[in-house]
């Protein structure tokens, strides 16, 4: 799924017409349809966040549209850089990381035992 897609499914999920969700945005409604059509990445995170709020989006959701916004535009999500440059040790973990050349099995591993710490 693209992030056009995701937008366009959750904003008909709600029924909000392009036009009212263009105006909540404050963006025009044309910039709403491109980005929908994928004729556009994803815009700033001021509007992605206002999509959040607009839309409604759970934790997930939110999440996900980070992702579709940040792949659009051959990125990685804004959320997730602004934490890895706010933490040393989230650096160092992800060098060491590299260096391990860590698979997605080792990865689903760790993310288990944070989940689990959490508890």
């Amino acid at each position: 799924m693209t992030f056009g897609e995701f937008v366009k499914e959750k904003r008909q999920s709600l029924n909000i017409t392009l036009r009212a969700f263009a105006d909540e945005l404050d963006i025009a409604p044309s910039y709403v349809s491109d980005i929908e059509k994928g004729k556009r990445n994803a815009p700033t995170q001021d509007i992605l966040d206002a999509m959040v709020r607009v839309l409604k989006l759970n934790d997930d959701e939110k999440n996900k549209l980070f992702d579709l916004a940040a792949e659009s535009k051959n990125e990685i999500a804004q959320d997730i850089t602004e934490y890895v440059s706010d933490n040393q040790n989230v650096r160092v973990a992800l060098r060491r990381a590299k260096e391990l050349n860590l698979g997605e099995e080792e990865w689903l591993q760790i993310i288990e035992d944070m989940m689990k710490g959490k508890k």
